[in-house]
Order: C-alpha cells, then sequence, then structure tokens
C-alpha cells in the first residue's frame, strides 16, 4: 500500500504566503472572517476566505482582482514577495497630529489637511488626535507639495505635525 503526500494535499509555501498576505490585509482593515461574509453581503463566504488564508484552496487571479477590490487595494498588495512591505515587520510609524495640524495656516497646510480628512473619513475614523498614514501617503503628499518625501518629513516634523522618529520611514526612498 502506497500513502501519497502529494503537493495536492497540502498548501505550498506561495499559498501559504499568499494565504498570509490575505489575513493581514483582512486583519488590518478590523473584519473577522464572518466579517467579511457580512460585510459583502453573502459574496464572500467566511469559510472560502478562510481556506484561501490558510493557502488550503487555490485561489484564480479573477477571485484575487475581486478579493483586492473588495478590501480596496491593488492586486500587488496581496501577492507575497513583492516591493510591498511585510505587515508583520517592524516599519516605523507615520502618524499625523491632527490638533497641531488644524492650528497651522490654511495656506501652508491646506493641502495636507484635506488629504487626511480624506483618509479619516475613508477609514471612519474621527478620533480627531492623531492620523496614522502609510509610506505610499507620504509620498503622494510629497508629490502634492513638490518636494522629495524626505523633505516634506523634514518639513511635516518642523511644524510639529510628524514626531522625529517618522524620518526613519523615508530612508528606504
Amino acid at each position: 500500500m502506497r500513502v501519497s503526500l502529494g503537493a495536492a494535499k497540502m498548501p505550498s509555501e506561495y499559498a501559504k504566503a499568499l494565504g498570509a498576505r490575505l489575513r493581514a490585509i483582512r486583519t488590518q482593515q478590523g473584519l473577522s472572517l464572518h466579517g467579511v461574509e457580512e460585510k459583502s453581503r453573502g459574496r464572500w463566504k467566511a469559510v472560502v476566505v478562510g481556506s484561501y488564508e490558510r493557502g488550503d484552496r487555490a485561489v484564480t487571479v479573477q477571485k484575487l482582482n475581486e478579493l483586492a477590490e473588495f478590501y480596496g487595494v491593488p492586486v500587488n498588495e496581496l501577492l507575497p514577495g513583492g516591493a510591498a512591505p511585510s505587515p508583520l515587520g517592524p516599519t516605523p510609524k507615520l502618524v499625523i497630529d491632527l490638533e497641531r495640524l488644524s492650528q497651522l495656516p490654511k495656506d501652508k497646510a491646506g493641502p495636507l489637511a484635506r488629504y487626511a480628512a480624506t483618509i479619516q473619513s475613508q477609514r471612519g475614523d474621527y478620533n480627531g488626535k492623531v492620523l496614522s498614514i502609510r509610506q505610499e501617503d507620504l509620498r503622494s503628499l510629497a508629490v502634492i507639495y513638490d518636494k522629495s518625501p524626505a523633505e516634506l518629513t523634514e518639513e511635516l516634523i518642523s511644524w510639529g505635525v510628524l514626531d522625529a522618529e517618522a524620518r526613519r520611514a523615508v530612508e528606504g526612498f
């Protein structure tokens, strides 16, 4: 009698890594597996998403694209191994002090204030004190301010909107 432990029965390393990315994106959005099912009105079943995340079930390119749209992220954020930073790694925090931002002149901080308000609206996050942003957000803001990310970081630190720790976030640019 032969027992086969073929690849069809065990998830590949890539499937596990893809599942870990899917789980990370879901948890970053504060969703449980059942929360995904509820938010999608049954489009995404908890058991199916869970099997994708464990690497037990193959996900087609079409389904991966649909999941990316559901989560509101680019497809490449779901793919393992690319340039996307691992959410498990220690990435420096970019935290905007919203109270300090509200005290700055509009001609100086207007674009940043509008950008922060948009992020708050998208997240439904209105605590009013601080707002975490991603490195990609800082890149976009740098384009708006016609500066490099490092230059903008220094300016925001000088305004008191970012902590000096933010310098570490732009070292890899």
